[in-house]
């Protein structure tokens, strides 16, 4: 059994969001590639490493985008596309040139990645708040009164594998995703912004009877197996992105687990 710096270790991405740098992620769920880049004074381009054995990124993957930070651009072979906060780009499978660039290096860009192989290609898409699925769920009696944005699903942004959006909460409320779940025929990956400073996230993960605590803050990630629920409360209002890949790309295609059966 894992101890906190072993469970730390295994499953909590907490070196993400460097100023000036991209940096990728590669896990085993799904095969799935987690990163940010943070451009400041110059352009940030997005290359395949050696453990791809592609010759560009994209070449057998697509890619999913969310900015965090301040105002920025996606150049995509020579397209530009402006992100502000909280805006989404898709990127699809044959896309060989991306690049990254802030509008103002002293408010930089925070662009999120999560990456998973791709059969064939969409194309590529941007997408805002205004854009979004707004799923409303919860109540404020329960303190998980939230609002779902959904970007890349399968009546949204058309992808191979990929579902990605984010959460916000209604004032007052703190817990995300409960009553849990897990996915059985699928990944998650949990990636916290607007956690502010000297605040943190309670994220549990864990099977529903052996579940474990992770105290995550501001631009960090957790990888969620398909074993494993998520859920979580803060400590103060934050918002958090969610990202899937698998089998099914149905939204609701989750195993729900009572508050009553978690121990």
């Amino acid at each position: 059994m894992l101890d906190t710096d072993g469970l730390r270790d295994s499953f909590l991405l907490d070196e993400l969001f460097e100023p000036g740098e991209l940096t990728l992620v590669y896990t085993d769920l799904d095969r799935a590639i987690v990163g940010s880049a943070v451009p400041t004074d110059g352009t940030l381009e997005l290359a395949a490493g050696e453990e791809l054995r592609a010759s560009y990124f994209c070449e057998r993957r697509e890619l999913g985008v969310l900015n965090m930070g301040g105002a920025g651009r996606i150049t995509v072979d020579g397209t530009v596309h402006e992100l502000s906060k909280c805006d989404c780009l898709y990127i699809g499978r044959g896309s060989e040139r991306i690049s990254f660039s802030s509008n103002d290096a002293a408010e930089p860009a925070a662009f999120y990645l999560i990456s998973y192989p791709a059969h064939t290609a969409y194309p590529t898409t941007k997408a805002t708040p205004a854009d979004a699925n707004r799923v409303e769920l919860g109540s404020k009696e329960e303190c998980n009164e939230r609002t779902i944005c959904q970007y890349i699903h399968e009546n949204g942004i058309k992808s191979c594998q990929l579902v990605m959006g984010y959460t916000e909460f209604k004032p007052g409320s703190i817990w995300n995703t409960m009553p849990a779940h897990t996915h059985l025929r699928r990944s998650e990956v949990y990636c916290y912004f607007d956690v502010p400073a000297g605040h943190a996230v309670l994220h549990m993960m864990g099977e529903p009877q052996e579940t474990r605590p992770l105290w995550v803050r501001d631009r960090q990630a957790v990888l969620s197996p398909a074993w494993s629920i998520h859920c979580g409360a803060g400590t103060a209002a934050y918002r958090f992105c969610w990202a899937m890949g698998g089998e099914n790309q149905a939204f609701t295609d989750m195993d729900r687990v009572e508050i009553s059966e978690l121990r």
